[in-house]
């Protein structure tokens, strides 16, 4: 298939990216390498891509509605992954107007490529913070997410509604996926296994929230990617046991999905730290601090919808993840 990714030089999209090349895709990269965190590492992983023959990249802003749609045009793509986006519960906080460029007139330029364009299926990143303040654990799709606590979050909880709306009335497939603390080499640096791996290697405290107490549902990306791709290959229909006098929010009378895409094993903060000084050798100094403000302070995924429709099955523990993560940061920062 010949696939746009948007986001391709992130986490995520990188790792997707490279999947999507050695099963024999063709991709088209786009991001625009901003610096919301360091571009260095983003151009690191969008240099493990570029010797590929079927990978092509196009730099560009979600919100540019030109390049865009050139994207399309040039490119054709059958399917998109929609995985850029701008990241971070915390920073909308200090730069709100940033999520409403990127995740809400960005979205639109997407969603508007790929009706004019007859894409088969977007897929595109939803998170699992749009369930906000719900305290019911685990988190379902079937859940109502209408109190979100993040303009983070309320905007991924847009881009379900405008998914929605032009499964609809334009017949485009779309499938949104609720990502939960996904992590693993390659990470973000403003996430928090790499801000502690930083600190501790350099003998310096770690910032742990809530005094360490609360939980997440900790997902090694290879089990995220594998996740994305089986969604990617299963193009939602109309679902027919849709009922409008009980409507649910996951699926409709439209070609629409919602699915959480997480690991179904939530970890405790102080646990995840715990291990992480494990495979570092070395113990953390914890400068314990209140919850933050746009934070919850528990996650766990009920992935079975995924788990029925595409055979999901994560299997990385932390253990083996925590470990591979810092296999990989040793070498690439030298330390």
């Amino acid at each position: 298939m010949r696939v746009l990714v948007t986001g391709a030089a992130g986490f995520i999209g990188s790792n997707l990216s490279e999947r999507l090349l050695e099963r024999g895709d063709e991709v088209l990269g786009f991001d625009n390498l901003n610096d919301y965190y360091d571009p260095t590492l983003k151009e690191a992983r969008l240099a493990r891509l570029l010797p590929h023959e079927r990978f092509r990249f196009v730099r560009g802003s979600l919100e540019d509605r030109d390049a865009v749609e050139q994207a399309f045009a040039d490119f054709e793509p059958q399917r998109v992954v929609n995985l850029a986006a701008q990241a971070g519960v915390r920073y909308s906080l200090e730069n709100p107007r940033a999520y409403i460029d990127a995740n809400i007139v960005g979205f639109l330029n997407i969603l508007e490529a790929c009706r004019h364009r007859g894409v088969e299926h977007l897929v595109y990143a939803s998170s699992s913070s749009v369930y906000g303040s719900n305290k019911k654990l685990p988190f379902a799709v079937e859940d109502s997410v209408d109190h979100p606590v993040s303009l983070y979050a309320a905007s991924k909880k847009s881009n379900e509604l405008m998914a929605h709306t032009y499964s609809h009335l334009f017949n485009l497939p779309t499938t949104g996926l609720r990502f939960f603390t996904v992590y693993g080499p390659w990470g973000r640096p403003d996430m928090a296994l790499f801000l502690f791996t930083r600190n501790i290697l350099e003998g310096k405290p770690i910032d742990v929230f809530n005094n360490g107490r609360h939980s997440r549902d900790f997902t090694f990306v290879d089990d995220i990617v594998e996740g994305v791709i089986r969604t990617l290959d299963r193009v939602p229909g109309p679902d027919p046991t849709y009922d409008p006098m009980q409507p649910s929010p996951a699926t409709s009378s439209a070609p629409y999905r919602v699915y959480n895409i997480g690991n179904h094993q939530p970890v405790e903060l102080l646990r995840y730290i715990e291990v992480l000084e494990q495979c570092l050798g070395r113990k953390a100094e914890l400068r314990l601090l209140p919850l933050q403000p746009g934070d919850v302070p528990d996650t766990c995924a009920d992935v079975s919808a995924l788990q029925r429709d595409t055979g999901y099955s994560p299997s990385t523990t932390i253990e083996e993840g925590i470990r591979r993560f810092v296999e990989w940061y040793r070498p690439f920062y030298g330390v």
